[in-house]
């Protein structure tokens, strides 16, 4: 496949937009790989406090995701939701630098994430509407990649600069590219959207939705249920005997993976459909899950890292795919707020459970839990008509 073959179809909004995902991430990925690391060997907080941050985080963006994808569509707006969410988000990550406590940790967490709720629904929709349909996996895919690439930068920054800075000089210095992102947002062509004329609540718009998109909706939500995340995995890297730096160093490598797979797994989606792509990824984290209660040697680690890049690769940008090619052309944002925003909300008692059984029973029962949910969405995926 030629280099012109890779990247055909990627429009200059999507470029544009890959750059903003690109030093957002940077800066995003300079602060949160070192939060489970900073609550628990600065602020002495247990495992279940780094659940309650992480699944707060999620669960905060949730319902900002479905009002902006909703309003969204009901204005014909795109980019003035996306700018706001993508500032609030630049303004508030440095604020972690001022906190004593892991509440002050909680509270800075879940306002940059409402950033994120009010920007991703827009911002995916504005992708779709930007590419051709023959290519939207690929743009979803190029997208995603760029978000990798960003945040391989600023896990390898964080890495170098935690040699010689402490915590919170790292956080202040996350503005720097936060602020970028916004600058490369003011380029974005917003095209006219009709204004969708009705009368119907949020509630009665999430209804129109077609079933097939309610279930696969439900199945995602179950699977993120048990979705632990790379907070776990960190821990679990330190818990073996690696150093705080070789703990990033496991999660640049999964960045990397992921970002190298990214892009194939949206072209591969578009060519053979998302459904076998994404049944591969809800199975390939259940077996990620499985081996990360064996594994117990810095090499087993780096193994499950690189398969947790793969699955993560195969499932993010093809399921916002998936869900557009699910919903009604006028209800985009609002289906891909819908969906954004079932996933987070499951989030918090997620990642409460998670930190729970690793505080209780040990880390191998976190991670058999999400090894089932992972399965039963699975299964249920099998009912999904596209």
């Amino acid at each position: 496949m030629g280099k012109n073959d890779l990247f055909s179809g990627i429009s200059r909004n999507v470029v544009l937009l890959g750059m903003v995902s690109l030093f957002t991430d940077m800066s995003s990925q300079m602060v949160f790989p070192l939060l489970p690391l900073y609550l628990t060997c600065v602020l002495g907080a247990g495992a279940y406090v780094v659940g309650i941050v992480e699944g707060a985080a999620q669960a905060s963006a949730s319902m900002f995701k479905l009002v902006s994808g909703y309003w969204s569509d009901r204005l014909g707006r795109r980019k003035v939701f996306v700018i706001v969410g993508y500032t609030l988000s630049a303004v508030t990550k440095p604020l972690l630098a001022f906190a004593n406590v892991w509440t002050t940790v909680l509270f800075v967490r879940v306002v940059e994430r409402v950033g994120k709720g009010v920007r991703t629904a827009p911002r995916d929709a504005i992708v779709a509407e930007s590419t051709d349909q023959r290519y939207r996996g690929r743009a979803y895919g190029f997208h995603r990649s760029m978000d990798g690439f960003g945040s391989i930068i600023g896990a390898l920054l964080a890495y170098i600069l935690l040699q010689s800075l402490d915590y919170r000089d790292i956080f202040l210095l996350a503005l720097i590219p936060g602020m970028l992102a916004v600058f490369f947002l003011l380029f974005v062509r917003e095209e006219d959207q009709p204004v969708v004329e009705r009368t119907s609540s949020m509630a009665g718009s999430f209804r129109d939705l077609p079933p097939g998109l309610h279930l696969f909706i439900l199945v995602a939500s179950v699977f993120s249920m048990g979705h632990f995340g790379y907070a776990f995995l960190l821990l679990k890297a330190v818990d073996v005997g690696l150093p705080d730096q070789g703990a990033l160093l496991m999660y640049v490598i999964f960045y990397m993976v992921y970002t190298l797979c990214t892009v194939p797994a949206g072209i591969v989606s578009d060519r053979i459909g998302r459904r076998p792509i994404l049944m591969t990824g809800y199975l390939l984290f259940a077996l990620v899950a499985g081996l990360s209660v064996m594994v117990s040697s810095p090499t087993g680690v780096l193994g499950v890292f690189v398969l947790y890049g793969v699955f993560f690769a195969l499932i993010d940008g093809s399921q916002r795919a998936f869900v557009v090619d699910l919903a009604p052309p006028h209800l985009k944002a609002t289906a891909l707020g819908a969906f954004h925003a079932s996933i987070g909300l499951v989030a918090l008692p997620g990642g409460m459970i998670a930190g729970m059984l690793w505080d209780t029973f040990g880390p191998g029962m976190t991670f058999m839990y999400g090894s089932v949910l992972a399965v039963a969405a699975l299964l249920m995926f099998t009912f999904v008509k596209d």
